[in-house]
């Protein structure tokens, strides 16, 4: 995802950074759609386990793509390939909720991960002018439709746990300048609605997203998570769907927290065990990007107390789309989910 560290260099006056903005766009209509997967689909031939909740709190789904794939591997006795991709399918990963059916998969996660004790992490990517009308365009069609995705949401959530991480990239989409001026007051309006929406929930905990090293800088996107409701939600996320390390999204995400009352934040680890991809083109750079592993588990014990949780937001494993050899975005990608996994350092 990204290519942001070349949006400086890059800048297109008038529009702000358009090739960051198309790499953004890509790999997150990547994770909206590869999120689909129906908590009451066919199961696997053995479920995954759960991790231990002490370390873990939040939900493995024993359906996702990760999981189906090592159901196979362990039918066919391909142990060596079972043991890497389990490594993706024992974690928790977001669930990116679809607007479609957000509050049946809402209700649907949510009762899943209450069965087995835990927390499920839902991913709301629905602004309207979502990704400035590139790759990811679309979103809901105006501000009303939003409001009523947001009611189903938390109609399906109800009164069980989940950690929602609202809207990726629609403040830094506003701070990058590619979404025009006369959709700026709107954004703020709904997603301020959206976290006392969500927040009025007796279990819910509300990140926003927060942008990443690479994207902005805190002192131009301080002020935007304010103005969004920052002081409302649990905190914010940084590196969603990236590959920054760990800790410069620390080093990030606490210059950031520091500005806006000293929020706690979530890190996306799920591909940043070896930083960004810096070879090739640098507008492709964010799509199965060559040389990446799987970053730290996702758990509560983190290195800092002003990091909440290191999270898997972006599904790992799941195609960037057809680059490199991939297929189209949100499928499977085997070879690539057992290098992640192989490069891991766990």
């Amino acid at each position: 995802m990204y290519g942001s560290d070349d949006r400086r260099r890059r800048r297109t006056p008038g529009r702000g950074w358009k090739a960051g903005a198309v790499a953004v766009g890509a790999a997150l209509m990547l994770s909206a759609c590869s999120s689909s997967d129906d908590p009451e689909s066919d199961k696997s031939s053995k479920p995954v386990k759960q991790q231990p909740k002490g370390e873990d709190p939040y939900w493995v789904n024993p359906d996702s793509k990760a999981a189906k794939q090592a159901a196979e591997y362990e039918q066919s006795g391909d142990k060596e390939k079972l043991e890497q991709v389990r490594k993706i399918a024992e974690q928790p990963a977001g669930e990116w909720i679809l607007p479609e059916s957000a509050e049946d998969q809402a209700r649907g996660f949510t009762e899943a991960a209450e069965k087995v004790d835990r927390e499920a992490i839902l991913v709301l990517y629905n602004i309207p002018h979502r990704d400035c009308g590139l790759y990811s365009k679309g979103g809901a069609a105006d501000g009303n439709e939003y409001r009523t995705f947001i009611d189903n949401v938390a109609k399906g959530i109800g009164d069980r746990h989940a950690t929602v991480i609202l809207e990726p990239d629609a403040l830094l989409h506003l701070v990058d300048g590619c979404t025009p001026d006369q959709y700026h007051e709107e954004r703020y309006d709904l997603i301020k609605g959206a976290i006392k929406k969500l927040k009025s929930l007796k279990n819910a905990k509300v990140y926003l997203d927060g942008g990443n090293p690479g994207a902005a800088k805190p002192d131009s996107y301080y002020e935007p998570l304010q103005w969004a409701g920052i002081d409302q939600a649990d905190g914010f996320a940084v590196n969603v769907s990236n590959y920054y390390t760990t800790k410069e999204s620390i080093a990030f995400g606490k210059e950031l927290s520091a500005k806006v009352g000293n929020k706690p934040f979530v890190i996306d680890t799920s591909r940043n065990g070896n930083g960004p991809y810096t070879g090739g083109n640098a507008d492709q750079r964010w799509c199965n990007p060559p040389g990446r592993a799987l970053g730290e588990a996702p758990t509560t014990k983190t290195a800092d107390k002003e990091v909440d949780a290191y999270l898997w937001i972006k599904r790992p494993g799941e195609s960037d789309g057809e680059c490199r050899g991939g297929p189209k975005a949100g499928e499977w990608y085997d070879d690539y989910a057992i290098k992640l996994a192989e490069s891991s350092n766990w």
